[in-house]
C-alpha cells in the first residue's frame, strides 16, 4: 500500500502538481496573500505558522494513509499557486465471492481541500489540475467514485466543480463544522467511473481553447 500513496509528481501542460512538503510553505504563505476574503469558506493557510501546521496535517495524513496531497505549481514560473489532496478513502464491505480488487484497496475517496491564489482563478490550471488527479484516480487506482464537497454557501467553488463534470448527487445538511464558526450545509458532487471517460474529453477538450 505504501505505493498506492506515493503519488507525484504530476505534470501537465499548465499545471504540475508536486506532493506536499515543508518546501512549499512559504510559497503557499505568498499564494494566499492576496483576495483574502474569498476563503472565508475554505481552509487556507494566512501566514507562515498556518501553513507550517497546514503543511505537517498532511505530511502525518500522507504517513497514516489517510491524505494525499499536493502543491499546485504553475510551471510556467516554477510557482506554488494553491493546493489540493485526495482524502476520505474508502473501503466497502465487499462479499469475498464478488471482491474485484484486493482487500485494503480504497473503492472510493473525495478531491477536496483544493484552493487557488487569486491570480490562479480561472486561468484553466484548476481544471488541469483535476484532470491529472482523475488520471490517477480512475486510470491508476481504478476507483469506483471519487466525491468532491463544498460549502453549499460557496458558489464559486460549487460553478468550479460542476465545470469539471461532476454531478451534483444533492446537499447534506449539517455536514460539518464550516470554517466559519457555523455549521456547514456540504454540497456534494460526484464523478463515477463510467462517467469518467466523458469527464476527461470535456477536461481536455477545455484545455485546448
Amino acid at each position: 500500500m505504501d505505493d498506492f500513496f506515493a503519488v507525484g509528481p504530476l505534470t501537465g501542460r499548465i499545471a504540475r502538481l508536486e506532493p506536499l512538503s515543508y518546501q512549499h510553505v512559504l510559497g503557499l504563505v505568498a499564494a494566499a496573500q492576496a483576495g483574502r476574503e474569498r476563503y472565508a469558506l475554505t481552509d487556507v493557510p494566512g501566514d507562515e505558522e498556518e501553513a507550517h501546521r497546514y503543511v505537517q496535517r498532511a505530511v502525518e495524513g500522507q504517513a497514516d494513509g489517510s491524505i494525499v496531497a499536493f502543491a499546485v505549481v504553475d510551471p510556467r514560473d516554477d510557482r506554488v499557486v494553491g493546493s489540493t489532496r485526495f482524502c476520505y478513502f474508502e473501503h466497502w464491505r465487499w462479499r469475498e465471492a464478488y471482491r474485484r480488487r484486493p482487500a485494503g484497496m480504497p473503492d472510493a475517496c473525495e478531491l477536496g481541500g483544493s484552493w487557488l491564489a487569486l491570480h490562479a482563478q480561472r486561468t484553466g490550471i484548476n481544471r488541469a489540475a483535476k484532470l491529472l488527479m482523475l488520471e490517477v484516480a480512475f486510470d491508476r487506482w481504478q476507483l469506483h467514485r471519487v466525491r468532491l464537497r463544498t460549502d453549499a454557501r460557496n458558489e464559486r467553488s460549487r460553478r468550479a466543480i460542476a465545470g469539471i463534470g461532476a454531478t451534483l448527487d444533492g446537499v447534506m445538511r449539517a455536514d460539518s463544522a464550516g470554517y466559519d464558526g457555523t455549521i456547514r450545509d456540504s454540497a456534494s458532487y460526484s464523478i463515477t467511473e463510467q462517467d469518467w471517460p466523458q469527464v476527461r474529453k470535456k477536461l481536455e477538450l477545455s484545455l485546448l481553447r
